[in-house]
């Protein structure tokens, strides 16, 4: 036992060691791991750690949400069960609410998204940087490009989620320590806002709704559950927890291009979500019959930062000023949709 975890931890530090090559958001490589890379978490949060029963080296799961420019990271303690640690406020965040669609358009990926070590950088121009790993199967099927989509620090972003060099810290060693028990990858969720009743009827005009529709569904197997949701793609669209239907011979396999397979979702977490889906889309309904404001599609604004940071950082940039044609930014392309109360009533 002691064994292999000693060659786990080599084979970690040697994928930290081989991060990412320099680029947009990303600094110099090497083969020596610096002393940020490497820090131990602060007696605060360790303390924090013991006092929600979290072992150090458990698995993290990481959600982020731009319109509230709050970054949380989840932990598992020791009944299996991811529960909060920890909310960071965002120092920066560039683009405007809505998918990243292409290279340099300065949008913050929205999704589901997986990190595994060689995405770590230690030798990052920003302090410290983790690759959430844009574009994901998802991303590709829509032919949704680019590259290099960050969470790092020095609360500066062009497309990636920027925190300060001391919030980077404990999250990136958050990382490497739940990589060092033995997980391959950690899931990251960004989303535009909390998918709330009241957000998703405040954006109702939105043309990024379907959109954000479909992510609501892997968001609620989450929150209703607290286990990490299993993501696959099919049809261009976002599939959670699919598993093979009873008595079925065929192993189940998710082409992101091809119409969907047959499969089922595990009814315990479809049942709690369903539950959770209902009563929103209640309160969702009366909030239209009520009429209230909605929200403008596009705020013309570059990003924005948490109110925590405002006062340091008062200058809020308009999109026009970093790309000519955001004064017309495009619409989404279609994305195939499904009613999600047939598909859920196709599944138990």
């Amino acid at each position: 036992m002691i064994r292999t975890t000693v060659l786990r931890a080599l084979v970690l530090t040697a994928a930290f060691a081989a991060a990412l090559t320099p680029v947009t958001c990303l600094g110099e490589n090497s083969n020596r791991l610096p002393t940020k890379a490497t820090k131990k978490l602060p007696p605060e949060l360790l303390s924090l750690l013991r006092q929600k029963k979290m072992p150090i080296h458990s698995p993290i799961l990481v959600r982020v949400f731009k319109e509230e420019a709050e970054l949380e990271v989840w932990k598992q303690d020791t009944t299996g069960r991811f529960q909060i640690l920890k909310t960071y406020p965002i120092c920066r965040w560039s683009g405007d609410l809505g998918p990243k669609l292409q290279e340099g358009d300065r949008q913050t990926p929205e999704g589901f998204y997986r990190v595994t070590p060689e995405l770590m950088n230690p030798h990052s121009n920003y302090y410290l940087a983790i690759n959430i790993g844009y574009p994901n199967n998802f991303d590709k099927a829509n032919n949704r490009d680019g590259s290099l989509l960050m969470i790092h620090g020095d609360c500066w972003s062009s497309g990636c989620y920027a925190m300060t060099d001391e919030q980077i810290s404990e999250i990136y060693s958050l990382a490497r320590d739940s990589f060092q028990g033995g997980r391959p990858s950690f899931q990251v969720q960004t989303y535009p806002f909390r998918l709330t009743p009241a957000n998703l009827a405040r954006h109702r005009n939105n043309p990024n709704l379907a959109f954000w529709k479909m992510l609501k569904i892997g968001n609620d197997h989450f929150e209703a559950t607290h286990l990490e949701p299993k993501v696959d793609v099919c049809n261009r669209l976002y599939v959670f927890d699919a598993q093979r239907p009873p008595n079925s011979p065929k192993p189940l396999v998710f082409n992101p291009t091809d119409k969907c397979p047959a499969f089922v979702v595990n009814p315990k977490i479809a049942r709690r979500a369903l539950e959770k889906q209902r009563t929103d889309e209640v309160e969702y309904t009366q909030l239209l019959e009520d009429n209230v404001p909605a929200a403008p599609i596009y705020s013309g604004l570059d990003g924005g930062m948490n109110k925590v940071f405002l006062a340091r950082f008062p200058v809020r940039v308009t999109l026009s000023k970093v790309l000519p044609y955001a004064s017309y930014l495009p619409q989404l392309p279609p994305i195939p949709w499904v009613d999600t109360r047939k598909l859920f009533g196709t599944l138990f």
